[in-house]
């Protein structure tokens, strides 16, 4: 079933993404001078991949560059907002590499930060390890690594040394890592994302929209997001 929360809950996702990443707060003192560097003017940025994203829709655009997987040109976009603590985010996640397999080109996927907190305990915590390792260009590469370990981190009391670890093995610099996920440029990430979700009218993860339509939960499975990306492909022919 998808994952909910009342409208009042989700709000606190704004609220805590403009403090920061409360969870690693609690334990480690922000830097004086954080990183600073952006997803948009770092040099080897995944932000964008295999492409340039397209121009937000109207009205609440999220963080800029967004996170794409496939080219601008792609006539089937699909927008995602997730939640690295939640399952059947986990359970979504290896159907779009499915769909994106299957269709190559033709379907461009944008990934959207919002982290259901309190319900979730380390889904703030994982955004912004997700938006740190995107400042080394590495977004995509620790966004696959935490739905694929999910069920390993989401217990613990302390995910920070896991995370850590992650960082490590997907070859970031973990000292840099380890202020940026504190930084003021992940939390505006996060907050931007939420923003938009909020625009379009997300209440729950797994939330995917598809050329700017929400897709009902219950077509998400593999065979159902099939038929209608091909319907999608049939009607812009």
């Amino acid at each position: 079933m998808k994952s909910k929360t009342p409208f009042i809950i989700i709000l606190l996702v704004l609220a805590v993404a403009i403090g920061g990443a409360w969870y690693l707060k609690r334990a480690a003192t922000k830097p004086t001078n954080p990183t600073m560097t952006s997803a948009a003017n770092n040099g080897n940025t995944s932000a964008v991949r295999n492409g340039t994203a397209p121009p937000a829709a109207a009205g609440v655009n999220g963080a800029e560059p967004p996170h794409t997987l496939g080219p601008a040109s792609a006539p089937v976009r699909l927008e995602e907002f997730g939640d690295f603590e939640c399952p059947p985010c986990g359970l979504l996640h290896p159907i779009l590499e499915q769909m994106r397999s299957e269709f190559g080109e033709r379907v461009q996927i944008t990934f959207r930060e919002f982290p259901l907190v309190p319900t979730h305990q380390h889904a703030m915590a994982a955004a912004s390890a997700a938006e740190a390792a995107a400042l080394q260009g590495k977004f995509w590469e620790m966004h696959d690594l935490l739905y694929e370990n999910q069920k390993a981190w989401h217990e613990l009391f302390d995910v920070r040394p896991v995370f850590e670890g992650y960082a490590k093995q997907i070859g970031l610099d973990v000292e840099r890592y380890k202020r940026d996920v504190n930084s003021d440029v992940v939390a505006q990430r996060i907050f931007q994302d939420g923003k938009r979700g909020h625009y379009l009218g997300v209440k729950g993860t797994p939330s995917l929209f598809m050329n700017g339509r929400e897709i009902p939960f219950e077509s998400m499975p593999a065979d159902s997001l099939r038929v209608l990306i091909n319907k999608e492909l049939s009607g812009s022919k």
